[in-house]
């Protein structure tokens, strides 16, 4: 593992990762801060935010020259920020998966959903196909695509929708986000979002409406990584995400005005921290 900060790469590599929750196991890890002290990978996963995902890519520049890399970053935009720091061959990915950082060495495994991965550029499709049966052998769950865009744009338009609401009214993702007054404003957000993903040429893997409906029945209230950035005090991912929606509006001649008050309103909410 490639770590951010020294004291987290000494605790991983004195301590291991705990997984609790719908695993419970700690795996021995090796953990550097130095690029340079990375091995010959294969295979390279940046599973940082969007905030920080230029300036990781910008860490292994010159590294690792014969790995694929792979994002997961929410929204779109990822692959091209990372294209600018090398030439590896690249993978899309979006991860449902999820889970509660307890501390540096301590995750708690709270949904166990699919990551969806496709391949990128140039890269051939049977590289995303080796690499999903990788994750899959783990014991994780996921699925390579041919063309990722239209579970890309599938999870797009329902993030843009639940981690925006979420972010400025201070909800989980609850049986709210379905019901009454904001059930509708959700609707009329995810119904926006499609409104793009057609314009652009992208028929949706799944319906973001529905993917709405059954995770507010899940049982357990869901807290969108926006929500918990901005109760952290900390940049969201906005920027790809609704932003994202926005700029393909702009590109296309589409109007997607909620989600461009949307992504105002969340932009002065990061600006309220000071």
């Amino acid at each position: 593992m490639l770590c951010r900060r020294d004291e987290h790469a000494r605790a991983l590599a004195e301590e291991g990762l705990r997984v609790s929750g719908r695993a419970d196991f700690t795996a021995p890890l090796s953990a550097t801060t130095d690029p340079a002290e990375l091995p010959v990978v294969d295979l390279a996963i940046l599973a940082t935010k969007a905030t920080e995902l230029d300036a990781a890519a910008a860490r292994l520049e010159s590294q690792i020259p014969e790995a694929t890399v792979m994002t997961v970053q929410n929204g779109l935009g990822a692959e091209e920020i990372v294209r600018r720091h090398g030439d590896w061959p690249l993978l899309s990915g979006v991860t449902f998966m999820s889970g509660t950082r307890h501390s540096d060495t301590r995750v708690e495994y709270v949904l166990d959903t699919e990551t969806w991965l496709g391949p990128y550029g140039d890269t051939p499709p049977s590289v995303a196909e080796e690499t999903a049966r990788l994750i899959v052998s783990s014991g994780l769950r996921a699925r390579a695509f041919a063309d990722l865009r239209p579970a890309q744009w599938s999870k797009l338009i329902f993030n843009a929708t639940v981690n925006g609401v979420a972010a400025l009214t201070g909800l989980p993702h609850d049986h709210h986000f379905a019901e009454a007054d904001l059930g509708e404003l959700v609707h009329a957000l995810v119904d926006e979002g499609r409104r793009v993903a057609d314009a652009a040429g992208i028929e949706l893997h799944d319906d973001p409406w529905e993917m709405n409906v059954l995770a507010t029945r899940r049982g357990s209230a869901h807290h969108p990584s926006m929500l918990e950035d901005v109760r952290a005090g900390r940049p969201t991912e906005v920027e790809l995400i609704n932003g994202a929606v926005v700029r393909e509006g702009e590109r296309l001649a589409v109007p997607a005005p909620l989600h461009r008050a949307l992504y105002a309103l969340v932009k002065a909410r990061e600006a309220s921290y000071s």
